[in-house]
């Protein structure tokens, strides 16, 4: 009891009041960081491995379905699926309606994100503590700053993907938008051209991807999803819902609507077009009547501190020096 006093008293006497606290948890967060790779390297239960080969023909070929399923996941993720997946099913489809968005259409991304956060936290958490008891000397802090400085790093490392995810999901919608009016041009002139809709999309996904790599890329999905024999309604709908661009949304309306009764999609594409083309020049004007209201407040800023300096300098110093007189 004496050795843990004389412990208890040195951590305070040189990190605070809740220096024994600060040192138990480092020392939890390197063991967990030592015990993770032991976890990830476990080799699998001699149990389950003999269930297997025992297992009928019937439960292999539904393992072998499972297999396909699981394809092209990581192995090292699949042991925490139930940590690093949400259990709610609505939360998990909004996060991977998020990620595709964001341009992560992997199977793994909500678990990468997931496994982001807490490894972000934990480094955040980390340098807080490298903080308060190294980098700060002798400096003293009471607990709500210590708990800032702790803690601050964590919450923004644990917050940093969720920043990351949302400022590229606006950015990748901006490039779509961008490039929907050529493609939609593209796609015109196949189908005028006698190209089925299927070979339209596949021949603008080719044409399309050095100038425009994120729609190209949608493109794509979408011949996939059709080679595979998915009902044509379903795949345009969840292509309009994967963009999140209303632009996007609409023409999906349009193409639905014009297979249902039996409109010619030439022509409805070609009046679509010629929307998408009118409004691409609207977009245009009005960023550029935007700009000379953004120039007045910089002008403002950089030209009447200098202006009035010039002006009212020279009366300033011809004051000043009457006064000293």
């Amino acid at each position: 009891m004496e050795f843990l006093t004389r412990i208890n008293d040195f951590l305070t006497e040189y990190l605070g009041e809740f220096g024994p606290l600060i040192v138990v948890g480092a020392l939890g967060l390197f063991m967990i960081l030592l015990t993770i790779p032991a976890i990830l390297n476990q080799p699998e239960d001699p149990l389950k491995k003999l269930q297997r080969a025992n297992a009928p023909k019937k439960e292999k070929k539904k393992s072998k379905k499972e297999q396909l399923r699981q394809a092209g996941r990581n192995e090292q993720l699949e042991r925490f699926a139930t940590f690093l997946e949400p259990k709610d099913a609505e939360e998990l489809s909004a996060l991977q309606l998020k990620l595709r968005q964001a341009g992560y259409q992997t199977k793994d991304a909500v678990r990468f994100y997931h496994f982001a956060q807490f490894a972000l936290g934990i480094a955040g958490l980390l340098i807080g503590i490298l903080f308060v008891t190294v980098l700060a000397g002798d400096q003293e802090f009471d607990g709500q700053q210590l708990a800032m400085r702790v803690l601050g790093p964590a919450v923004a490392g644990y917050f940093l993907p969720k920043y990351w995810i949302t400022r590229r999901v606006e950015t990748r919608k901006e490039k779509i938008t961008q490039g929907f009016p050529d493609a939609l041009d593209m796609m015109l002139v196949c189908v005028e051209a006698g190209q089925s809709l299927d070979q339209s999309v596949v021949r603008v996904a080719q044409e399309i991807r050095a100038s425009y790599p994120e729609i190209a890329e949608e493109f794509e999905v979408v011949a996939y999803e059709m080679k595979a024999g998915k009902e044509k309604d379903k795949v345009l709908r969840e292509f309009g819902t994967r963009c999140g661009v209303q632009d996007i949304s609409s023409f999906v309306t349009v193409l639905i609507q014009s297979a249902t009764f039996g409109t010619p999609i030439a022509e409805a594409l070609r009046v679509y077009a010629g929307e998408m083309r009118d409004k691409r020049v609207m977009r245009a004007e009005e960023a550029a009547n935007k700009l000379p209201t953004k120039m007045t407040l910089a002008t403002m800023m950089l030209t009447v501190p200098p202006l009035l300096v010039i002006l009212v300098g020279p009366s300033a110093k011809g004051i000043m020096d009457l006064g000293n007189m």
